[in-house]
């Protein structure tokens, strides 16, 4: 990349508002249509909510130098080999096929209500992608002696007054940490708090943005 400029709070404004427009269109559609799902699956099970964020993502690559054919988001080519499964299917994926190296790998996530162990599932996927690639990239599946790779996780999470209610927690054996205590979903997300948890204990390099 020939250079990076400072990256504005709102990078994402028209990209969450589009998020919420599909969603509501795509609710509407199938209502329409006759196919209304259970709770919020009608905007779930219609996709495409993302594609924002994956062309921001593009947007700023490209200004920052990266070549267009480096950058992949169309299905069939963001597979990359795994060392604890076969392969996995990403969101992005920036890869210099020139000289066989992983660049970047992006996840994109959102969590509209059903708070709980879906937003657990959703920290243990990011733990267990990071370890994979991780380990893969260890092992020399990803070329030989290439730097490493940039991991992203981006994960949209729905304010509201569930996700900013404190989190029940359970103790009949041992005390949760205290960062835990009466802590929300949306606060810790607004602290980065697993960023700064798999930062502080080496685990990857893997960014969080809300």
């Amino acid at each position: 990349m020939t250079g990076l400029s400072p990256i504005p709070d709102d990078v994402f404004r028209e990209a969450v508002q589009g998020f919420w427009d599909t969603r509501i269109a795509q609710a509407q559609a199938q209502v329409l249509a006759g196919k209304v799902d259970r709770g919020n699956r009608s905007a779930v099970t219609g996709g495409k909510q993302m594609d924002g964020f994956i062309l921001t993502l593009t947007d700023f690559l490209l200004a920052a130098g990266v070549p267009q054919n480096h950058i992949h988001v169309k299905k069939s080519l963001t597979v990359i080999p795994g060392f604890f499964r076969p392969t996995k299917m990403y969101d992005f994926l920036v890869v210099d096929r020139e000289k066989r190296q992983l660049k970047v790998v992006i996840e994109l996530k959102s969590q509209v209500g059903s708070f709980g162990n879906n937003f657990n599932n959703r920290t243990e996927e990011a733990m267990g992608a990071a370890l994979d690639i991780w380990t893969a990239y260890r092992e020399g599946m990803f070329g030989e002696a290439p730097p490493p790779p940039w991991l992203g996780y981006l994960f949209v999470l729905e304010d509201s007054p569930a996700s900013r209610a404190p989190v029940q927690v359970a103790e009949p054996h041992f005390a949760v940490l205290p960062e835990f205590r009466a802590a929300s979903y949306a606060k810790l997300n607004a602290t980065n708090f697993f960023v700064r948890r798999w930062y502080g204990k080496d685990i990857s390099r893997l960014l969080v943005f809300y």
